[in-house]
């Protein structure tokens, strides 16, 4: 009998969030590049939340996809 670890998410899922984790980073750091008077610009109007947005969206993925080599398998 194997003892494995009963962690609640796998290597993919750890993975994923580290990756969202950069890209809402970057995200916030392109809304702080913006040279307009008060973040007006492109990018920190549009730009920045975009991405900010799409680091939201790859943290969700991130919680809910389930990894196929983290499968639950007793005998």
């Amino acid at each position: 009998m194997e003892n494995k670890s009963k962690l609640a998410f796998g290597k993919k899922n750890y993975i994923l969030m580290l990756v969202g984790i950069v890209v809402l980073a970057v995200g916030f750091i392109i809304m702080t590049l913006d040279k307009e008077q008060y973040g007006l610009g492109f990018l920190g109007i549009t730009l920045g939340p975009i991405v900010v947005m799409a680091g939201f969206v790859i943290e969700l993925f991130a919680i809910m996809v389930k990894d196929r080599t983290h499968e639950n398998t007793e005998d």
